[in-house]
């Protein structure tokens, strides 16, 4: 999909590959369909493009947890909230039960929501209808406010982060079209939900509308699924390359909402790595007990090693 060296082509001959003798000469590789080839390629363009945006998991430089007082937030010494780049004043956030307000330093050049801040606002969160996104850098840096379980956050990104222009791309495994698995959705009661916990150590109830099953190497297995009845829904999952080849937190699916009949397609050569797979800046919910598979799930993305050096 993307500009790699490697790029699909090494992918998808490998789908063909096999072992043989000492003696015995390489056999052709076996024919790869090329609408799944070309399927393929643009959905890791689309991944690529996606993490590497100026805005994108790979531009995060900052995650700071706010407690319940005013905070001076810039790059210079004097900050309490001492961001990684950006003007040395910044502004100031203040937090008073589950209102926060952001007040502008003076004479800094921001803006909130693309205009020009020139005063106090109201500063909304990812749980808000509307969140508030500040503008600093020419654009370049932005500043938003997380809330997690009782807890605000404030996420800084910045294009000029090294872990996105040091951004080396993605390895896949080989996967193939036999990885594009007919999954029969279970339906669970309405309102039950499933225990999730990120990588801070919060627990979230999460919608649980119900499991996927599905057969490989002549066994049965069981995904759960998070999403509201009858929405698209969200599998986090581990399996046996997790740590050995995947990311070790495990790799999350998209997947659509079940046909009439109660059928999914799962497809595994979509599984992504969590945005902690790309930096310590993100709250990342974990692989369930319950969706952690005996099996190899040698398709998807592979662990991604993250650069060195720079901010």
């Amino acid at each position: 999909m993307r500009t790699w060296g490697w790029g699909l082509g090494a992918a998808v001959l490998a789908l063909g590959l096999a072992g043989c003798g000492d003696k015995e000469a390489a056999p052709a590789p076996a024919a790869v369909d090329p609408a799944f080839a070309a399927e393929q390629q643009q959905w890791r363009q689309q991944r690529y493009t996606e993490l590497h945006a100026p805005d994108g998991w790979t531009s995060l430089v900052g995650l700071h947890w706010l407690e319940h007082k005013a905070h001076y937030i810039g790059s210079g010494p004097g900050s309490g909230i001492r961001l990684a780049v950006g003007p040395a004043k910044l502004g100031m956030v203040a937090h008073r039960g589950d209102i926060l307000t952001f007040t502008p330093e003076r004479g800094t050049a921001l803006t909130v929501d693309g205009k020009p801040l020139t005063g106090p606002i109201r500063f909304q969160s990812d749980r808000d209808p509307a969140p508030t996104l500040i503008g600093f850098d020419d654009g370049k840096g932005q500043l938003s406010l997380i809330h997690r379980g009782e807890r605000y956050a404030l996420r800084v990104k910045h294009a000029d982060a090294y872990s996105r222009t040091g951004f080396t791309g993605l390895n896949y495994w080989p996967g193939g079209p036999d990885w594009r698995i007919s999954a029969r959705f279970v339906p669970h009661p309405a309102g039950k939900t499933l225990p999730i916990v990120d990588i801070t150590g919060l627990t979230t109830e999460m919608p649980n509308s119900g499991a996927l099953e599905f057969e490989r190497d002549g066994k049965t297995w069981r995904l759960e699924a998070l999403g509201e009845p009858g929405r698209e829904l969200f599998v986090i999952f581990g399996d046996r390359t997790s740590g050995h080849g995947s990311y070790p937190a495990g790799r999350y699916l998209d997947l659509p909402a079940p046909d009439a009949s109660g059928k999914v397609v799962i497809d595994f050569n979509h599984a992504y790595n969590p945005p902690c797979a790309f930096t310590p800046f993100a709250t990342c919910p974990l692989t369930p007990p319950e969706n952690r598979l005996d099996l190899k799930v040698e398709a998807g993305e592979q662990a991604y090693h993250t650069p060195q050096g720079g901010v």
